[in-house]
């Protein structure tokens, strides 16, 4: 089952926006889930993680300070909340599931990728 990536929509500079990833198919070998997102002609990148088990997290340098990532473990839900965002900060926003301790950053350790939903922040 793919994670549902929700949440995304037009924003202005400054403005927030609370992205939600369902993740229905979750179980306990599902270690972390992760948040990446892709710009038009870019590659994929990390933006931020959370382990299932202890809550540690992860962020990328661009969004530190700016997002918090959290999670329901009763609703199988991981949630992106994003701060002051910037126009650098659009793009479409994917969530996807690791089942080991694996590089938390490294997209290639993830699977169940969504469709995402897209955000977009004007200035």
């Amino acid at each position: 089952v793919q994670l549902q990536a929700f949440g995304g929509g037009l924003v202005q500079v400054g403005g927030s926006l609370r992205l939600s990833c369902a993740d229905s198919g979750r179980t306990l070998n599902t270690f972390r889930t992760g948040w990446f997102r892709q710009a038009p002609g870019k590659e994929r990148e990390f933006v931020a993680a959370i382990n299932w088990s202890g809550g540690m997290t992860y962020y990328s340098d661009s969004v530190k300070g700016r997002f918090t990532i959290s999670s329901d473990n009763v609703k199988n839900t991981i949630y992106l909340q994003m701060n002051n965002l910037k126009p650098e900060d659009t793009a479409r926003y994917y969530c996807a599931r690791s089942r080991g301790n694996f590089q938390p950053t490294s997209a290639k350790w993830y699977e169940r990728w969504g469709q995402g939903t897209q955000v977009t922040v004007s200035s």
